[in-house]
Parts: C-alpha cells; sequence; structure tokens
C-alpha cells in the first residue's frame, strides 16, 4: 500500500480512484464496512482504493483541546487498512487554514484533481468542508458535474456491546474508558491496542519477582480503566501473554498513571527503549491497595494464573464483560 502526505505526495500521472474521505479512528467495523465498500468497488471499475484522512484530529485545530483518546496510532491505522486491500492511503495534515476550505473546492482540490475519483464511498453522515457544510447530497450533485458516482454505505451495526448502541468510534472509547475490553473488541473486531516505547520506571516489578514493561504511551492514547487485564505484550518480534496493570500503583503512593505489562513466565527480556503494543483482552480486577506486600504478591501471583488461563489458545477465549 502507497502511503502519502499530502497532496503534493501523490504521484504524477495518478490514474482513477474510489475513494472515502474520514478519520478512520480504530478503524471499527463500522469503517471496515466502508473501507471494504470502496476496495470492492475499486476493484469492479479496475481502478485504486483510496483512503483519505486527516492528521492531527481535525476536532483539536477547530477547538483546540478537545482531541479525542485515539484509538489505534496512524501506522497501526495504516496496516489494518492495507489488510482490508486499501492500495494508497493518504494523510492531509490538518491546519486551520485547510478547515477553512468549502466544500467545493475541497472536492476539485482533492476528489477531482488529485485523485480523479471515479465513484466516493460514504456513510450516510459524512460531513466535509469549511463548519462541515458539505454533506453527502451536496457531494454527490458535485459528481454529476465532475463524473464520479457517490455509493452511501449503512453503517448501523451495533450487537452486545453499550447495550446494542451503533458501533461507533465514540462508543469504543467509552468502552475502554470503563475498562469493558470484551464490548471495545466487538466494536474494533479485534482487541484494544496500546503502544509506546518501554521507558525505566521505579522497577517494582522486577523486585516483587514480576518484571514489566513500562510504557511511554503515544499522544493521545485511549487507556483502559484503571486495573488489571489480561492480554499479550507484542515486542523484539515475539507475542507473549501478558499481565497487564493500569493505574498509579496505590501501593507505593505512586501519583503517575502507567501502562505496564508482564509477560508471563518471562524475566530474560530486555525491552528498554523498543517501541512495543499491548493488547487488552479481558478484565481481571480493579486497581488496589494491599495491608502487606505480601498480600500484593500473592495477589499478583492469582493475576497471573487468571491472565495465563484467558489467554490460553490461539487468540485467547472470549473476555468476560468484566468493568473496572
Amino acid at each position: 500500500m502507497q502511503r502519502w502526505r499530502g497532496l503534493e505526495d501523490i504521484p504524477e500521472g495518478w490514474g482513477r480512484s474510489v475513494v472515502t474521505i474520514g478519520s478512520f479512528d480504530g478503524v471499527h467495523r463500522g469503517h471496515q464496512l466502508i473501507i471494504g465498500r470502496t476496495v470492492e468497488r475499486a476493484r469492479e471499475l479496475g481502478v485504486a482504493a483510496v483512503v483519505v484522512t486527516f492528521d492531527p484530529h481535525p476536532s483539536e485545530v477547530v477547538r483546540p483541546g478537545s482531541h479525542p483518546p485515539l484509538l489505534a496510532a496512524h501506522h497501526r491505522r495504516a496496516e489494518l487498512m492495507a489488510d482490508l486491500g486499501v492500495d494508497a492511503l493518504l494523510i492531509l495534515p490538518f491546519t486551520a487554514e485547510f478547515s477553512k476550505l468549502a466544500p467545493a473546492d475541497f472536492v476539485v482540490k482533492v476528489l477531482v484533481d488529485k485523485l480523479h475519483a471515479r465513484a466516493v464511498v460514504e456513510g450516510p453522515n459524512f460531513r466535509f468542508g469549511h463548519k462541515a457544510a458539505g454533506d453527502v447530497a451536496f457531494l454527490a450533485s458535485l459528481g454529476e458535474t465532475y463524473d464520479y458516482a457517490v455509493d452511501v454505505v449503512d453503517l448501523q451495526l451495533s450487537g452486545a456491546a453499550g447495550d446494542g448502541e451503533p458501533f461507533s468510534s465514540t462508543l469504543a472509547r467509552r468502552l475502554i474508558a470503563d475498562g469493558d475490553l470484551a464490548g471495545a473488541a466487538e466494536v474494533l473486531g479485534r482487541p484494544h491496542r496500546v503502544e509506546g516505547v518501554v521507558v525505566r520506571g521505579a522497577q517494582r516489578g522486577r523486585q516483587l519477582g514480576f518484571p514489566t514493561a513500562n510504557l511511554e504511551t503515544l499522544p493521545h492514547t485511549a487507556v483502559p480503566a484503571d486495573g488489571v487485564y489480561a492480554g499479550w505484550l507484542d515486542a523484539a518480534g515475539e507475542r507473549m501473554p501478558a499481565a497487564i496493570s493500569v493505574g498509579t500503583n496505590p501501593q507505593f503512593d505512586g501519583t503517575e498513571r502507567t501502562v505496564e505489562a508482564y509477560a508471563l513466565d518471562r524475566d530474560d527480556l530486555d525491552l528498554y527503549g523498543l517501541h512495543v503494543a499491548v493488547d487488552f483482552l479481558a478484565f481481571v480486577r480493579g486497581q488496589e491497595r494491599f495491608d502487606t506486600v505480601e498480600d500484593l504478591k500473592a495477589r499478583m501471583r492469582q493475576d497471573v494464573d487468571t491472565c495465563r488461563e484467558l489467554t490460553a489458545g490461539p487468540g485467547g477465549r472470549p473476555a468476560p464483560a468484566g468493568h473496572a
């Protein structure tokens, strides 16, 4: 999959495309419907499938300080899109100047002049251009002038997550914040992932017999509620079952919120300075303070046994509907 940052990165002579536009944070199951239809339509027409997205998130530019917690980093979204068959990903730098582009100018500048759209695939509530003034009907009306069709995809997916609420990035963020990783996985179509560089912490885990990788998470990451979780640590080319702790470490009067992962039964790992990923499978328990350090160690051993059971087998078993 080709990756372009800005319109100037699009190769000269780029041919016709089927295009979809959006933030696509998390590439959740609703997004997968839109992107899948984009790829399907591109294959039917014998042209390239292109996804257009933005960096930073538009809300941060329009309303500074409102950047939502991110469900997936850009490179992770690109991986997921490539797996869906996308041919090219265009990341447009979202600036104050760009935010003032009128809907018609956006269509001409991006879809017509650069991507030569043959078709555009969107959900029914798609909005674009200055003050989100453009909608699907306006996009379709311009298509009559500029020779592209508009396909509208019904996104009304729902399940057990959120008591049947339609799947969305907002719902996934809320479930993650509540510690409902089973519900989040249903919306995302996979376990929620948190990434970052392993940094040196207080090294108390090692002293307690459970050496952990302490992640310096990427900016704006959607981090689950405080507690202990079962999941996996992807590091140094290995995917290892793990017990994951999120919180401030109240046993030792901690104040900084951290994400730490203990690869089960592994004390031979040196991961400092590496970029790693943690996939959350299931909530195990909330954050607690124990009467003694020995009580804490005993509970940690119990947590490890629980995490070992939950992650046993290919992909682990379904996560229980626990909340922090």
